[in-house]
């Protein structure tokens, strides 16, 4: 037997029972052989190579049983309700402005008119967070999750963008965002979300290695 394959049986020993125990193995698995690939190393220190650079099997077994922890459900939920937290906020603003016309809720109004394209760069980039901590808490077995959380998360967008199409809501108070090549823009950009969301997955679950 290799050192390379005596590493992952120790770590197989010490995930014991944990639930997710295949598809840690088949990640570990592979990063094992794509180090060796990468960096040489003298077959006597590959035990100790591998030990230095992902940790001994105890300490990854202790990690991720720490991991286990942290339940999926409370992970959904906590960017569902951000989500809808956002949702909730832009609400309130345009209350604000339209309805109690309040001077600060003006210039915020205003400002946000203005830098559409710094609110699509921050909105993408929380969907990006969204899936590097689901990649990064529950690596390969997160994906199921990435895709549930992402459909659930996506529903207060795709409802808003119904009513105002169909101008079950004050039509003219979004008026300054409804040109054309604005609404394509939002149509492209709602449709490069989930890929965002990948990305960050594929980067969270290596950085959880």
């Amino acid at each position: 037997m290799s050192l390379a394959e005596q590493f992952l049986q120790d770590l197989d020993k010490e995930i014991g029972n944990h639930p997710e125990k295949r598809e840690i193995l088949a990640e570990y698995e592979q990063h094992v052989y794509e180090l060796l690939n990468d960096v040489p190393v003298d077959e006597n220190d590959i035990y100790k190579e591998l030990a230095k650079r992902m940790g001994t099997p105890s300490e990854i077994a202790e990690i991720w049983q720490q991991e286990e922890s942290v339940t999926p459900k409370k992970t959904q939920w906590l960017f569902v309700l951000l989500n809808i937290s956002i949702f909730i906020g832009g609400i309130l603003l345009t209350l604000s402005y339209h309805v109690f016309h309040w001077d600060w809720a003006e210039s915020l109004w205003s400002g946000l008119t203005d830098a559409t394209f710094i609110i699509m760069l921050v909105y993408a980039s929380f969907w990006g967070l969204l899936g590097y901590e689901i990649g990064k808490e529950f690596g390969h077995g997160g994906y199921k999750l990435l895709k549930k959380t992402f459909v659930i998360s996506l529903l207060p967008n795709l409802i808003l963008m119904y009513l105002i199409v169909f101008k079950l809501i004050p039509y003219e108070w979004f008026q300054p965002f409804l040109s054309v090549p604005f609404i394509i823009l939002c149509i492209a950009f709602t449709g490069m979300l989930y890929p965002i969301s990948w990305i960050g997955y594929r980067w969270g679950r290596k950085v959880s290695v």
